[in-house]
């Protein structure tokens, strides 16, 4: 009688497994050593030969010779177990006989000793589809069986199985078998059986198994019947009803030549076969290309078709037109190929900076038209920090030596920074003072300023209005942008309000980097009548422009709002703050040591308001 592959081929030693080499060499060593154990629990994947390893040990354990891991095969024992009518090997299907009274059975068996060989063995196949009820009456048996009782526990699925069963007995994993195991056996049994076979086609049905060898027989059966006793590539691929490899191939070869007719013909001859199919077969294929090392196709390019064809998949899960996405992802790795890679993109930049020289900084360098001045001018220090420059036309009437510049230097006059008065010029007994007007030069920066006026109008119109009326523009050299403000009462508290919103526009005109220096500017003040201050014969400004400071990191642009408790406030009222101070205490205020730490002025001047 004709019998299948999987089932005249089964193995009937621990020699004859395939693929399970650390199975089979624990349990020979169990047996050679006589260290049994009552409970044996063997999962894995379908096909990978648990059942077959579970007959095998029991007829090991039964055999005359005693318990060795190389049965006779020749006494009544192991003739009976092979041919599996032994009357001490009970063999029991869970999936059938799952309930508490089939394993009250099994129970009430385990009471006799066996009839004539030297163990009762039960295998339970699939026990993992037992009720919770049959599993617990079977947990007392199973823990602590009699002397002469062994089990063997078959499963597909272990993580089924309670705890308390799986703590119970020794657990062996049967991993799926590698691809070229399974080819080897294949070739090995067709050679046996006298039929010709073509390579590919093994590969083909050894891959179909997926590390089951059962499966892989049952498929060789299959194509042997099919193909008419010769299993050849033709053949198989037709019965399974994959595409051939070489139309992959080609398929491919169209890819990287950019071929669209021809990948057009493939999308015609791939209507015959199912997209999921042809994705799978191509994943496959890149596999081997990959394994390969084949220098056609690079590995990044072979993980952009990865992603496409997985993004593919997806598509076909949502219950998308198949020749659709077929078509979609082919397209979609041809566009791939565009992408540049890292290298490439390296040497494209190197070979664009061959020759250019890169500065240390990116600060835009601007040229302004600065007449020079046809004779070297000496200033001192204090001039260079005080007053900006000017032009031959600007210069002050009135020069000082420099020997007075630098004994003017050494004195130890006192004002707080920020009453410091940079156009001032001072004569040797400093009795008199005199303001040179600074003419405004016409700065290109103008333009930018005007972008940022109409930016704060786009924002608010209030606000762009307030900030016009006060805001007048100066300078901007070194990342600093210098303006006058005139803001009083309630402007000043809109503009201390919005200064968030003005601070960034200014970054966003004048750049990331930009401080902010605000001079303030107090509006014209009538001069009081000769009786209300005696005091006429004192000059008393009209203007007083202080010195810049830098308010860019701080989060109101007016630094100065008067308050009641600072000792330079004049209309605080009647608190002790409001009262005149001595002069000489004034350096002692612990407002001005801070102010003076912070600015680090090269001189203080005190002066009295009047």
């Amino acid at each position: 009688m004709s019998l299948a592959l999987a089932r005249k081929y089964r193995p009937a030693t621990f020699d004859d497994l395939i693929g399970q080499e650390a199975v089979s060499q624990t349990l020979s060593l169990a047996l050679d050593g006589d260290r049994l154990s009552h409970a044996y629990l063997f999962s894995g994947l379908r096909g990978s030969g648990k059942t077959s390893t579970a007959r095998i040990f029991a007829k090991a354990l039964l055999c005359e010779k005693g318990t060795t891991s190389h049965p006779c095969g020749t006494c009544s024992h192991c003739v009976m177990a092979t041919e599996g009518n032994h009357l001490d090997i009970i063999e029991m299907d869970a999936a059938s006989n799952r309930g508490i009274d089939d394993i009250k059975d099994l129970i009430e068996h385990t009471k006799y000793k066996p009839s004539s060989a030297r163990f009762k063995i039960f295998i339970i196949d699939e026990v993992h589809m037992l009720t919770n009820q049959a599993f617990n009456a079977l947990l007392k048996t199973l823990e602590e069986p009699p002397d002469f009782v062994k089990f063997i526990l078959a499963t597909t699925d272990p993580l089924k199985l309670p705890a308390t069963i799986l703590s119970r007995t020794q657990h062996f994993r049967f991993k799926k078998i590698p691809q070229t195991l399974v080819l080897n056996h294949l070739e090995h049994i067709l050679n046996l059986e006298n039929i010709g076979f073509e390579k590919e086609a093994l590969e083909i049905l050894a891959r179909s198994g997926a590390g089951s060898l059962r499966d892989s027989l049952t498929l060789t059966d299959q194509a042997i019947v099919y193909s008419k006793n010769f299993v050849d590539l033709a053949t198989v691929t037709g019965m399974l009803g994959i595409i051939e490899p070489s139309h992959l191939e080609a398929l491919l070869a169209a890819i990287m030549a950019k071929d669209t007719s021809k990948i057009l013909d493939f999308i015609a001859l791939s209507r015959e076969y199912e997209a999921e199919m042809i994705l799978d077969e191509l994943t496959l294929y890149l596999k081997d290309i990959l394994l390969q090392g084949s220098p056609t196709i690079s590995p990044m390019i072979i993980e952009r078709f990865f992603r496409v064809i997985a993004e593919s998949k997806t598509l076909l899960a949502l219950g998308s037109d198949g020749e659709f996405v077929l078509s979609l992802a082919l397209f979609k790795m041809m566009e791939s190929l565009e992408i540049k890679n890292i290298d490439a993109m390296i040497k494209s930049l190197e070979n664009e900076l061959k020759g250019v020289e890169i500065s240390e900084t990116s600060t835009p360098i601007v040229q302004t038209d600065v007449v020079l001045p046809t004779e070297v001018i000496t200033i001192t220090e204090d001039e260079i920090m005080s007053t900006p420059p000017l032009s031959k036309d600007e210069s002050p009437t009135k020069t000082e030596a420099p020997q007075a510049e630098k004994k003017e230097e050494q004195e130890t006059t006192t004002t707080t920074p920020k009453q410091i008065i940079p156009n001032e010029i001072q004569t040797e007994n400093e009795t008199q003072t005199q303001t040179e007007p600074v003419v405004e030069k016409i700065n290109h920066y103008q333009k930018t300023f005007d972008t940022l006026v109409q930016k704060i109008y786009d924002r608010d119109y209030d606000l762009g209005t307030c900030f016009e009326r006060n805001i007048h523009f100066k300078h901007f050299e070194d990342n600093k942008l210098t303006w006058e403000s005139q803001a009083e009462d309630e402007d000043k508290k809109t503009l201390i309000t919005h200064w968030g919103v003005i601070n960034m526009f200014v970054k966003e005109c004048f750049g990331l980097e930009t401080k902010i220096v605000n001079i303030p500017k107090k509006k014209v003040v009538d001069s009081p009548t000769p009786s209300e201050n005696p005091d006429t014969n004192k000059e008393k400004p009209t203007e007083i422009n202080q010195a810049p400071h830098s308010d860019a990191d701080t989060s109101s642009m007016l630094e100065d709002i008067e308050m009641k408790s600072s000792c330079i406030a004049p209309d605080a009222g009647d608190s002790e703050a409001a009262k005149e101070k001595d002069p000489s205490t004034l350096l002692e205020e612990p407002m001005v040591k801070e102010a003076i730490a912070l600015f680090d002025p090269k001189k203080v001047r005190i002066k009295r308001n009047s």
